[in-house]
């Protein structure tokens, strides 16, 4: 009987140690912080770089000389730039005034090196000539080439100033020695000297001032044109750009130096006369004649 009492006494004993030692090694070591469950935090994704792009402004057609007015640029992400557009600011518009646009472009399109026939590329001055038209070239100075205030896409008439040693009557009238008459009318500037755009700066200060002007004419207009260069002084009037028709009453084919100045008029002279003297029997008679 004790040896039972002994041994489920042992047993109690032993469940019991079994329970104090069990209940430290759950607890935490005495001093050691709290654990904490640690959460991983999203990768943070940088912003995609923003660049600049050149745009269409508005619709242009096929054959368009580009202006500062017809491209603009937009802010875009840089994994929307497509291969080829013009990008970097003030020297991507300087690249694109006056180049020729050789497809239709949306607004807000982006312009494409591909799109274009920039000035300093081959074959640029030919493809801007419109289908079966010429250019030539004539000589300017300060006042005959509007103080080199023109420049290519302007349109202008052309002036040609004559001074005659004879008048066509063979009279030597002073009125009708200076002779002036427009040859050709609303004639498009396509160079001046071997610009072929508007770069758009100011060039005032210390500009030079142009020698020749590149004009776009019909055959038949190139050989008016090279004539009247040799035959007096050719003076190019610019048009306005809102392209006002033309007057519609007749417009005088020459203009003498008489009908701008009445001095060159001078008095009448009398006109020339002619006496016959008639003798009939002992009378005569004197008849004037005019």
């Amino acid at each position: 009987m004790f040896l039972r009492l002994l041994v489920v006494f042992s047993l109690i004993l032993s469940a019991t140690g079994l329970g104090i030692l069990a209940l430290q090694l759950l607890q935490p070591p005495p001093g050691a912080p709290p654990q904490v469950a640690r959460v991983e935090a999203p990768p943070v994704v940088a912003p995609a770089p923003r660049v600049r792009m050149v745009v269409a402004a508005r619709p242009l057609s096929i054959g368009t000389l580009l202006k500062d007015e017809d491209f603009r640029e937009a802010e875009v992400t840089g994994d929307a730039v497509p291969e080829g557009a013009f990008t970097g600011g003030a020297a991507s518009l300087a690249e694109l005034r006056g180049a020729l646009l050789r497809r239709f472009i949306d607004p807000n399109q982006p312009v494409l090196t591909t799109d274009v026939l920039r000035p300093r590329d081959r074959g640029f001055l030919a493809a801007v000539l419109r289908p079966g038209t010429r250019a030539i070239s004539i000589g300017v100075d300060v006042v005959t080439g509007a103080s080199g205030l023109i420049w290519p896409g302007d349109e202008v008439d052309m002036i040609l100033t004559q001074n005659l040693t004879t008048s066509t009557n063979g009279a030597d009238a002073p009125g009708r020695r200076v002779v002036g008459e427009t040859i050709l009318s609303a004639v498009r500037v396509i160079a001046v000297d071997q610009q072929i755009s508007h770069s758009g700066a100011d060039t005032t200060a210390g500009r030079v001032v142009a020698r020749t002007v590149t004009l776009e004419v019909t055959p038949e207009q190139a050989e008016r044109l090279a004539v009247a260069t040799q035959l007096g002084r050719i003076s190019l009037v610019v048009r306005s750009i809102e392209g006002v028709p033309e007057a519609t009453g007749p417009r005088p084919s020459l203009v003498f130096g008489s009908d701008v100045s009445s001095a060159l008029t001078g008095p009448q002279a009398p006109a020339p006369t002619t006496r016959m003297r008639i003798i009939q029997g002992g009378s005569q008679q004197e008849v004037t004649f005019r």
